[in-house]
């Protein structure tokens, strides 16, 4: 019997609706919930992936035992616990984001040494702040364009859900900030660079490279890691001070950025000098507090190429 093939383009329309029916009638929504209720969501959050699902345990188990030998298993357990807590906390805290005021989101994220970027401003120079994933990273793409004086752009990697994708993003970049992914960066820091446009571009930098042969290897956290060579890469092509930004959990939903310095003349550098400065200064953040880093990713699932060993 003949079947007719599914419409791809009557799939894609379904899929585009239902994302956008889970967004204004489900995130949005509950982004309107009295904070006090969104952390009591995140309790039950918490209960529900650490203690019923088991969402990625064996994942984070696993990693944490790994970048910690030398720590016992009631460490490892107590370390996970927390960051299952944290995790819920940034799901609702992704979700209160989308209505958040400017004056509010100062209030529970903040840089206290802004001025650092000041300089680079008045001299038209633009820079790249480079991070990770660690404590809360949503608020810094929606607040970056008011927290320094320069044009704030966000290179992220887009979800596989590109209408929910779209929606977020509409949300993300509300108070100016851009948000680029990865096939139109290239564009984006020849476009700013021609026009003479001083850009902080924030460059979260901890996730799996997509090509091994093109990051830079290095040790990361006891393991044999590719870290993503793309901001040293722009950093010293259009000669772009580069500083490292480190994120600290004041109390829960309130958090403190502190600007660090890599480097003011990447051109200047040895390859791989930059991206050995920033695994170095997240190393020591994460060892600080490891339960605010995203140990649920299998971050080094590729090994190193014989060609580069």
């Amino acid at each position: 019997m003949f079947r007719a093939k599914p419409d791809s383009n009557s799939n894609e329309a379904t899929n585009t609706m239902f994302s956008k029916l889970l967004f204004y009638l489900v995130l949005l929504p509950l982004a309107y919930l009295p904070i006090r209720v969104l952390y009591a969501l995140s309790d039950c959050i918490y209960f529900l992936l650490y203690h019923i699902f088991g969402y990625r345990k064996k994942v984070v188990f696993n990693n944490l035992k790994e970048s910690f030998p030398e720590k016992n298993d009631q460490w490892i357990m107590q370390t996970a616990k927390k960051y299952y807590r944290h995790l819920a906390d940034i799901a609702v805290e992704m979700v209160l984001n989308l209505r958040l005021q400017p004056n509010k989101l100062f209030a529970r994220y903040h840089i206290t040494n802004p001025k650092m970027t000041v300089k680079y401003f008045e001299h038209g120079q633009s820079v790249i702040l480079m991070s990770a994933h660690y404590n809360n990273w949503e608020y810094m793409i929606t607040s970056l364009e008011h927290q320094v004086l320069h044009h704030g752009v966000g290179v992220g990697k887009q979800l596989s859900d590109k209408a929910l994708d779209k929606c977020l993003n509409k949300y993300r970049t509300r108070y100016g900030t851009e948000v680029v992914f990865a096939d139109h960066v290239r564009q984006t820091f020849e476009y700013y660079h021609k026009h003479k446009v001083p850009t902080a571009y924030m460059m979260l930098c901890d996730q799996s490279p997509n090509d091994i042969h093109k990051c830079w290897w290095t040790s990361f956290l006891n393991h044999d890691t590719g870290v993503i060579y793309g901001a040293e890469y722009f950093a010293r092509k259009y000669n772009i001070p580069v500083l490292y930004y480190d994120v600290q959990k004041v109390r829960r939903g309130y958090y403190e950025i502190t600007f660090h310095h890599i480097t003011d003349t990447p051109q200047q550098t040895e390859r791989g000098e930059i991206v050995e400065k920033y695994v170095r200064m997240l190393e020591q953040t994460i060892t600080r507090q490891p339960e605010y880093w995203l140990w649920s990713h299998r971050r080094w699932k590729h090994k190193r190429p014989t060609s580069i060993a």
